[in-house]
């Protein structure tokens, strides 16, 4: 199906779900800047909020997230009141401006909150900010997933969980130690059908031990269970950035070879199955709304992957969430004791970002158009980079200013859209692989 390129997987790229990228986050953008932009909103500007929860009642040895144990109460309740607060806060400055047509919870797993704590932040949002009837999803632990938390999500209007599944293969969870039986998420996966609340699942390859058979059971459990999403994600091993990751034995990891063979399962299973191929590791049933936006031309990137959001808005809140303007990326504080700090003293918590150029958003476009279309016009870049590799190898068709992916090129998509990356040097290449 794919033709394998090993020079070519070898040279890690950046996911890309913004440009510039986090590498280029620095300490002398922050609040101030934050504050500016939020004055200067328009009244009926399409909003989203993104609220993060950095705590889990088990921590994943594969997991890159900002997150913590949920294992003090009071550590919660106090996260919880300042988040409050950081809501009132964000819209004070609003002051009534802006149209919130989308809320996501992610983290951690929101779900290590106890169920009034989630709907105290929930009913707060409704109250501070101008949000009817807004598209609502979560990401979710199906660990600690119950029917009441499934009912009462039902009850407040949440339409999509987005469930942390990983792998089915109990050898594999025991080496990344997330033990999650799958009987336990298909029980979940039903509940929440019944209660017509749209689920995804994440699921992984390249992960300690796992076989090509493993994987294959894996999607072949998922796709009897027909979640409307799955995201197949590449593992990326990084124990000197992560280390927690040191518990994996580096040794069990599959190689680049298997790792391509892998995608390249995962995605002939995952479309002969019915699902769409959504950018280069979604997939999704051809009557979700993503797989509508792809296939109409709608579909974008931003922080939570691809999406079909339209807002070019997207403001963070909670302890390293991240707050996006057309020409500013800004992050809060990481650490969750001083974010909180911030908070009480009445200051946005931003600390670190990036203004955007006008170059930074014409290639920050390309980049989303290569990544989420296959195809970008490119006359508003000089210098043109040298695409002659990929045209040889027949991934790319250049015709004067368009570039056009063939299909053979989806597992070197994000490759060839880091030659658009002015900001790329070995150095910082510290990203997951291309698959």
């Amino acid at each position: 199906m794919w033709t394998y390129h090993p020079d070519l997987l070898a040279q890690p790229v950046p996911r890309y779900t913004s440009y510039p990228t986090a590498a280029q986050f620095t300490t002398e953008v922050g609040a101030a800047d934050l504050a500016a932009r939020l004055d200067g909103v328009d009244a009926n500007a399409p909003l989203s909020l993104y609220v993060h929860i950095p705590y889990c009642h088990d921590i994943c040895w594969y997991c890159g997230c900002n997150t913590g144990a949920a294992n003090r109460a009071h550590r919660l309740t106090a996260y919880v009141e300042a988040l409050e607060r950081e809501i009132a806060l964000v819209a004070a400055h609003l002051r009534g401006r802006g149209r919130v047509a989308r809320i996501a919870f992610g983290g951690g797993s929101p779900n290590s909150l106890p169920l009034v704590d989630f709907v105290r932040l929930l009913q707060q949002l409704l109250l501070c900010f101008d949000a009817h009837q807004p598209e609502i999803s979560v990401e979710l632990d199906p660990r600690r997933l119950d029917i009441q938390w499934i009912a009462t999500m039902a009850a407040m209007g949440i339409g999509r969980v987005n469930l942390g599944v990983q792998t089915f293969t109990p050898h594999v969870q025991s080496a990344i130690g997330r033990i999650q039986p799958l009987d336990m998420v298909e029980r979940t996966a039903d509940q929440l059908r019944s209660a017509g609340i749209a689920t995804g699942f994440d699921l992984m390859y390249g992960l300690p031990g796992q076989s090509l058979d493993d994987l294959a059971a894996t999607l072949e459990a998922s796709i009897t269970m027909r979640p409307a999403r799955i995201a197949l994600f590449g593992y990326a091993h990084m124990p000197q950035l992560l280390p927690r990751q040191r518990r994996i034995d580096g040794r069990a990891l599959p190689d680049l070879a298997t790792r391509f063979e892998m995608a390249a399962q995962g995605h002939r299973l995952l479309t002969e199955a019915g699902y769409d191929a959504i950018g280069f590791d979604h997939f999704a049933l051809p009557d979700d709304s993503i797989a509508r936006a792809a296939r109409e031309g709608r579909l974008r990137r931003n922080f939570q992957g691809f999406t079909d959001d339209p807002a070019e808005i997207l403001l963070g809140l909670g302890a390293s969430a991240i707050s996006q303007f057309p020409d500013l990326i800004v992050q809060n504080e990481k650490q969750a004791g001083p974010w909180r700090e911030r908070v009480e003293r009445g200051s946005l918590t931003a600390t670190r970002g990036t203004l955007c150029t006008a170059d930074d958003r014409r290639r920050g476009r390309i980049i989303e158009a290569i990544l989420c279309r296959g195809e970008a016009h490119v006359d508003a870049i000089t210098p043109m980079p040298d695409l002659k590799r990929f045209e040889r190898l027949g991934l790319v068709r250049v015709d004067g200013a368009d570039v056009r992916l063939t299909p053979d090129a989806l597992p070197y998509a994000r490759s060839i859209a880091a030659t658009f990356d002015s900001y790329l040097r070995p150095a910082e290449m510290r990203f997951s692989h291309a698959v």
